[in-house]
């Protein structure tokens, strides 16, 4: 490889080099969390408000019942 081969290649990677260097260093942009897109996007929604009511219904089956309590007559 002849030296003006060699130099055009020293700078090709130099090039290369700055470019991926203002990739890398360049600052984040602030990402909008992931539910603020869906947020309020099924608002008065029958179905999601019946599939809230579902959920709600499950959960609640999955919690120990307590005992009742008799009330003595005194």
């Amino acid at each position: 490889m002849t030296k003006a081969e060699l130099e055009a290649r020293i700078v090709a990677l130099e090039a290369e080099v700055a470019r991926l260097r203002a990739i890398v260093e360049k600052p984040a942009e602030p990402e909008e969390p992931w539910w603020e897109k869906y947020a309020g996007s099924w608002a008065n929604d029958p179905d999601f408000d019946e599939a809230m009511r579902l959920g709600r219904e499950y959960r609640e089956s999955l919690r120990p019942k307590m005992p009742k309590i008799r009330k003595s007559k005194a």
